[in-house]
């Protein structure tokens, strides 16, 4: 007996991931595109992202993207999930194509090697990035990541994934300057960042330069500011 094959009413489709990566280049924030040179929108920028594999999960997709375009791994990025965008005309392919954005964030990231089907990758100050015409709705995907580092700056520990591991006050003032747009007042800043529990510690070192020798401090425990620092 012949079994009869699978129908269903529901079209199969399939599930990509794009990826927002972010780091701060000379005090910008910029974020990292590639240019296409793949079956659909050859030539244009767009974000590091591609197909969701069988046998992966979907971070380990978006960690696969970020290695074979970037050359960036785990330990590069901290690594979050912004999205789903499923407009059916998001995708000039012949199939429905929903993709599962994703936010990496990460401290002095290296000039990217991409290494499938992109022929180049550059990091671009983000203003910049927003002007150009991106392929797919990716136009959308880098305002909604922007949007949310910066909205995380706010009442999460998340600007030190920014930094080394030790830095100084007026350095994470500057991730703060660099993703918000604005000029912090520094002491007001340093008050802010030194009463939120847990925000950062002490790292035991001093950074000596011009002037008098400043402390250096580290990430803490918290991963949620109390007080929030606000914008």
């Amino acid at each position: 007996m012949v079994a009869e094959p699978h129908t269903s009413k529901y079209p199969i489709f399939a599930v990509a991931c794009d990826i927002v990566t972010l780091t701060l280049r000379a005090g910008q924030l910029c974020t990292l595109l590639v240019r296409r040179s793949g079956s659909v929108h050859t030539g244009r920028w767009a974000l590091p992202g591609g197909f969701v594999r069988q046998d992966e999960n979907l971070e380990q997709a978006a960690y696969r993207e970020l290695w074979e375009e970037a050359a960036l791994g785990r330990g590069d990025v901290h690594l979050e999930q912004l999205a789903a965008y499923g407009d059916v005309h998001r995708d000039p392919r012949d199939y429905r194509v929903v993709s599962v954005a994703w936010v990496a964030l990460g401290a002095d990231l290296p000039n990217p090697a991409p290494a499938t089907d992109v022929d180049r990758a550059e990091w671009v100050p983000v203003e910049e990035a927003l002007q150009r015409d991106l392929a797919f709705d990716h136009p959308q995907i880098l305002r909604d990541g922007v949007e949310r580092a910066r909205s995380k700056l706010e009442y999460t520990t998340i600007a030190t994934a920014f930094c080394p591991a030790s830095f100084r006050i007026p350095d994470l003032r500057r991730v703060y300057e660099a993703v918000w747009g604005q000029k912090l007042d520094p002491r007001n800043f340093q008050r802010k960042a030194l009463s939120a529990a847990g925000f950062i510690v002490e790292s035991g070192e001093t950074h000596h330069g011009r002037g008098r020798p400043s402390k250096l401090y580290r990430r803490g425990q918290a991963e949620f500011l109390t007080p929030p620092i606000s914008r």
